[in-house]
């Protein structure tokens, strides 16, 4: 994605001056913008028209950001990136919807250029340039964000997908639960790292990286992960 490129943006917003500022940024910027104050709203027009980003409050008139989030990654199957807006700044908050499937969090008052940047990086973290990684018996599909193990598709989440990416480009090495939040999850902030925890355990299990297999994910003490390939010789 060129930084030219104009953005399709959704903004989930019910607080009227906040909606109409967060709309004039992106519009201002050269990009499409569209407001919806309620879920039923949001919910009637959603698939009409092609998404790049969506931007989430969580208290809205007629349910939460959160409701909304679990809605697009359960029942509409939709991997938009997910960015939320809202005052609600508790660590646990924070945990929860990027546990939920969210790819960001800001926390407000926002300002115009950081949200900018935001959305535009998540944007292009959508849409990587295709090409495929082998790591024998697995292959990452990086353009359809697939992972095959030994030829068979495997389901992944996106964040279960892209921390195996992470993972795998980084094997070798000691990866600090940290280092993984701000790769995978875009935040540097000091969250709880059980998220991380979480995650890994399921990809230990979905792509078989125990020691029985050729990799292996190893969980380094009070630090992070690490994935080493041990090949017989």
């Amino acid at each position: 994605m060129g930084d030219g490129q104009m953005l399709r943006v959704v903004v989930l917003e019910d607080e009227s001056d906040q909606a109409e500022r967060m709309s004039s940024w992106i519009v201002n910027a050269g990009h499409h913008c569209e407001v919806f104050a309620t879920i039923g709203a949001f919910k009637d027009a959603f698939r009409k028209a092609p998404v790049d980003v969506i931007a989430l409050d969580w208290g809205l008139q007629d349910g939460t950001g959160l409701e909304v989030l679990k809605w697009l990654r359960r029942d509409a199957s939709c991997d938009v990136p997910v960015i939320f807006v809202t005052a609600r700044e508790a660590e646990e908050d924070i945990v929860t919807a990027l546990e939920a499937g969210a790819d960001d969090y800001l926390v407000k008052p926002v300002r115009e250029k950081e949200v900018l940047a935001r959305l535009k990086a998540l944007a292009r973290r959508a849409q990587p340039e295709s090409e495929l990684l082998e790591f024998e018996p697995y292959i990452f599909d990086t353009g359809n964000r697939q992972v095959r193990y030994q030829g068979q598709p495997v389901r992944l989440t996106e964040k279960e997908y892209e921390l195996a990416l992470f993972m795998f480009r980084n094997r070798g090495r000691v990866l600090s639960r940290q280092q993984l939040l701000s790769n995978v999850w875009g935040t540097s902030a000091e969250l709880n790292t059980r998220t991380v925890d979480t995650h890994a355990s399921r990809l230990r299990k979905k792509l078989q990286l125990s020691s029985s297999g050729r990799w292996k994910l190893t969980s380094i003490y009070q630090h992070g992960y690490r994935l080493d390939e041990y090949v017989s010789h």
